[in-house]
């Protein structure tokens, strides 16, 4: 491994943890494309190229929502009785997506991502002023939290997410407030990430042509360099989302979701 590559996948762990805290987006979204152009880079096996990054921005999520969460729960923003609801269905729902993807081509799974993250990057360009919840319909019940932890949990395992982007806009459909939605958002990423960390090495366990430093489909050098850099930053994105109006942000964030999903569909094509 060249200085040059653990430089950048240091850079790549500060933006996603800061990102994480900000906007409770978990920072996969961000993470699954560069890693891909990284791995690429560096001549691993263009056919587990994908399933790789997914499994290691999943996988780093683990360590950015603990540090996450512990700077919201300080301004008491965590709204425990529904992470309690909705845990075990996203971790149940991450694992079982984990084995689905692990039996996607490399180009079913890129554009599956291109299509969520460019919908996602609309939908938050969209919906950037909004900063109150919505309240066109109550909370859940546990069984429908449940439920609806288990769909988070699957989506994300596709696209190496924790969640956020459709954990928040739920939450503040059911009458939680945005800060509430958010902070509720990274701690569900932990369960998110633990249910993908198991898949992906099961799923990977026996596969054959993968590089050295590899844990099932979780390539460990990655793992560590933007976990490091990420458990440092994230609360820092957290502070700034009590501190900060954060509209203008979501934007530029917006606007560059849509270009790595125009990147992933590019990446679909020559798959």
């Amino acid at each position: 491994m060249s200085p040059v590559f653990i430089a950048l996948l240091l850079c790549l762990g500060t933006a996603t943890g800061f990102l994480a805290g900000l906007l409770g987006i978990g920072g996969g979204m961000l993470l699954v494309p560069f890693l891909t152009m990284l791995f690429t880079a560096h001549a691993f096996p263009r056919q587990h190229v994908l399933h790789m990054a997914v499994a290691t921005a999943l996988t780093t999520i683990l360590f950015t929502s603990v540090s996450s969460v512990r700077a919201h729960q300080r301004r008491g923003a965590v709204r425990w009785d529904i992470v309690k609801a909705m845990a075990g269905g996203a971790f149940l729902g991450t694992f079982l997506g984990a084995q689905l993807a692990s039996q996607l081509r490399t180009r079913w799974l890129a554009i599956f991502f291109a299509v969520f993250v460019g919908y996602s990057g609309l939908t938050m360009l969209r919906n950037a002023h909004r900063t109150t919840a919505d309240k066109s319909r109550p909370l859940f019940g546990p069984l429908g939290l449940f439920g609806a932890g288990s769909g988070i949990g699957f989506i994300s395992s596709l696209v190496g997410a924790g969640g956020g982007f459709i954990t928040v806009p739920f939450l503040s459909g059911c009458r939680v407030l945005i800060h509430e939605a958010v902070a509720t958002s990274a701690a569900m990423g932990f369960p998110i990430a633990a249910g993908g960390l198991i898949g992906y090495v099961l799923a990977g366990w026996n596969v054959q042509g993968l590089p050295r430093l590899t844990f099932g489909y979780i390539y460990l050098p990655a793992l560590i360099a933007c976990a490091i850099t990420s458990v440092l930053t994230a609360p820092l994105g957290a502070r700034a989302a009590h501190a900060l109006d954060v509209n203008s942000l979501k934007k530029i964030f917006a606007v560059l979701l849509i270009g790595l999903a125009m990147y992933m569909a590019w990446e679909a094509y020559g798959a």
